[in-house]
This record gives structure tokens, sequence and C-alpha cells, in this order.
């Protein structure tokens, strides 16, 4: 079964954190993955917010490890409510136990989304 993803921009922060996230559908499974990288040399947490129709929000924590290699973080399947464009993922990256400013914001949605 094919899977559709909506993904926003991979973005970059100064402190050599990647990310990209993206709103995933298989047919009527609805998701949210953030897919990350980790050059900061410590291990950082990220909170996954999937947010769909009718105000319903999932976050997910993931401990994210300190050794640069690509990783995932994705949200539990829910069966979708309406089209996967009424859904959108946002993932936060900052030190773990709240020791630190927020390093990097990724969202699925972008000014350049074609919703496509």
């Amino acid at each position: 079964m094919a899977t559709a993803a909506r993904c926003g921009p991979e973005v970059t922060s100064p402190d050599g954190v990647e990310a990209q996230t993206c709103v995933l559908t298989q047919a009527e499974d609805t998701w949210a993955r953030t897919y990350y990288r980790n050059a900061t040399g410590s291990a950082l947490e990220a909170v996954l917010s999937f947010m769909g129709p009718g105000g319903r929000t999932v976050q997910m924590r993931c401990v994210v490890g300190a050794d640069d290699e690509p990783g995932t973080c994705e949200t539990p399947r829910e069966r979708g409510r309406g089209g996967p464009t009424g859904y959108t993922a946002v993932a936060e990256f900052a030190r773990t136990a709240g020791d630190g400013p927020l390093l990097l914001r990724s969202g699925s949605n972008s000014s350049a989304d074609s919703g496509g």
C-alpha cells in the first residue's frame, strides 16, 4: 500500500539540528513523522505535535541521541477524519530536561506548501 506524505521544508539550526516534519497517510490511517539528525554533540528531546480536525492533538516525546545518525520520531496512526490537508504536525527540539532554549522547530506546512 502506498504512503502519501505532505512535508514542510528541511530546516537546520545554527546549533547543528536538522529536521523535516511530515503528515503521512496510508489508506484510512493518518499520522505524523519527523526525520532528524543531531550534530550538537549532546542528547536532545523532541516533542512531536500532531493536530487534526476538531481540535484533536496528539503529542509524542522522543529522545534524540547525540550520535549524529539520522532518526525518526512518529505519532501513533489514527483513522483519518476528512482529508490529509486538515492535519498539521510540528516538531520542537530542545536540550533534555528543559535545560536550555528551543533549538529548532520544524512543521509539516510552509508558505510554499502546495498541499499535494
